[in-house]
C-alpha cells in the first residue's frame, strides 16, 4: 500500500483530522482519560504519561524504526491533547517475551509476528491487533542437492533451522505441508529453534541441512551457490500477507483512546514515510541490519508495508484446524480491535 504525505495540503489535512478525532473522543468520553501506566499506578491527569513498547529485530520492523527515531508518537500525542508523552522503546528476541510483558502489565504495545499475537489474542493475554505492519517473502533453503521438495524432506531426517517452535515460520511450514496432503506435523520432529542469523550461519557451515527465515536472510542464502530452495513455501506465502503486526493492550484501548488514537496515527505515519522515502529510511536502518545503504534498500524494496492486515483471519482458522491454537476466532473483531482494515 503506498500514501503520499509528503504535501503541505496533506499535513495540515492530516493534522485537523487528527484534531477533530481526539476532540470528539474528548466529548464522547465526558472524563480527562490519563495515562498508560500499571494498573495499580494512580496517575493524574497532569502527570506526564509513559508508553512501553517492545518490538523485535529485523526489517520487517522498519516503520517502528522510523517511528521511534522520529517521535512520531510522541508528536501525534501532543497533537491530539497538547501534552507531552515518554516512549520506552524496548527490543525483545521473541514474540513469547513480548506476550509475559503485556500479561504482566510492564508493556502496552508490541510487534509480532502473526502466528504469536493470533495465539495471544485468543488465550486472553489481553491485548487485540491495532494494526498491520508488514509482509515479507519467506524461503525454505537447503544445502543438500538431494533435497528438492517437501516429499524428500519428510523421507530424510534432515534439520530444519527456523526462529521458534510456533512462530509463523512453523506456522507456513505446517501450511505448505497440509496444502500438499501430508500431516502438517509430520517435520516437527525436525525442527531446531535458532534465531534467524544462527540458522543462516548453521545452514551455510552445514550443520542444518535446512533454514526457513524471511528477508534479508533468503536474499543473502540466494547468493549462496551452494543453497537452493524447497520452493513449496513461497507457493502458499507472499510478501503481502500479514507477517507482523501491532498489537495493544485492552487496557489502553479501553482507558485512553487519546493515546490509542495517537499511537494508530503514528505507524500510519511511519509506513507512509517507509514506503515513500526508502532511500532515507536505507540510512536509517541499515546499520542496524548490518547492511551497507544500497544492500539495505534493495531488501526493503522487497517488503511489503501496509496498516491493512491481509489474510490474518484465514491464517487463524489454519492454526485452529492444525491443533497450533484450541479453537478458531469466530469473526474478524475476536483478533483485531473495531477500527483495523484488512481480512
Amino acid at each position: 500500500v503506498k500514501y503520499s504525505i509528503n504535501t503541505d495540503e496533506r499535513k495540515v489535512e492530516k493534522t485537523l483530522y487528527k484534531r477533530i478525532k481526539g476532540l470528539l473522543i474528548c466529548l464522547g468520553l465526558g472524563l480527562a482519560l490519563t495515562g498508560c501506566k500499571k494498573a495499580d499506578s494512580a496517575v493524574n491527569s497532569e502527570e506526564k504519561i509513559t508508553l512501553n513498547i517492545a518490538y523485535q529485530y529485523g526489517l520487517a520492523y522498519t516503520p517502528v524504526i522510523v517511528a521511534k527515531e522520529q517521535n512520531l508518537i510522541e508528536k501525534s500525542y501532543k497533537e491530539i491533547t497538547g501534552k507531552e508523552i515518554s516512549v520506552v522503546w524496548t527490543q525483545m528476541s521473541s514474540g513469547a517475551d513480548i506476550n509475559t510483558g503485556i500479561a504482566s502489565g510492564n508493556l502496552d504495545v508490541g510487534f509480532m509476528g502473526t502466528a504469536p499475537a493470533i495465539t495471544g489474542t485468543l488465550k486472553g493475554v489481553g491485548y487485540k491487533v491495532f494494526t498491520n505492519l508488514s509482509g515479507q517473502e519467506h524461503r525454505l533453503m537447503t544445502n543438500d542437492e538431494t533435497l528438492c521438495s517437501l516429499n524428500d524432506l519428510i523421507n530424510s531426517n534432515s534439520q530444519i533451522a527456523l526462529v521458534n517452535i510456533g512462530s509463523i515460520q512453523h506456522i507456513i511450514l505446517a501450511k505448505s505441508l497440509y496444502q500438499a496432503g501430508y500431516d502438517p506435523h509430520i517435520l516437527d520432529s525436525n525442527l531446531v529453534a535458532m534465531k534467524h542469523t544462527d540458522g543462516m550461519t548453521a545452514l551455510e557451515s552445514g550443520n542444518v541441512a535446512c533454514h526457513l527465515t524471511s528477508s534479508p536472510y533468503i536474499y543473502m542464502e540466494e547468493k549462496n551457490k551452494e543453497l537452493h530452495e524447497i520452493p513449496e513455501i513461497s507457493e502458499v506465502w507472499s510478501e503481502e500477507d500479514s507477517f507482523i503486526v501491532g498489537v495493544a493492550s485492552e487496557s489502553l484501548y479501553n482507558e485512553n483512546q487519546e493515546l490509542y488514537l495517537a499511537l494508530c496515527d503514528a505507524i500510519t505515519e511511519a509506513v507512509d514515510y517507509t514506503n515513500n522515502n526508502m532511500e532515507e529510511v536505507a540510512k536509517i536502518t541499515c546499520e542496524l541490519n548490518g547492511n551497507s545503504v544500497d544492500q539495505e534498500l534493495e531488501y526493503l524494496q522487497k517488503g511489503n508495508y501496509a496498516v491493512e492486515t491481509k489474510n490474518l483471519f484465514s491464517l487463524a482458522a489454519f492454526m485452529a484446524e492444525a491443533g497450533f491454537i484450541e479453537k478458531a476466532p469466530e469473526s474478524y473483531t475476536d483478533l483485531a480491535f473495531e477500527n483495523v482494515s484488512g481480512d
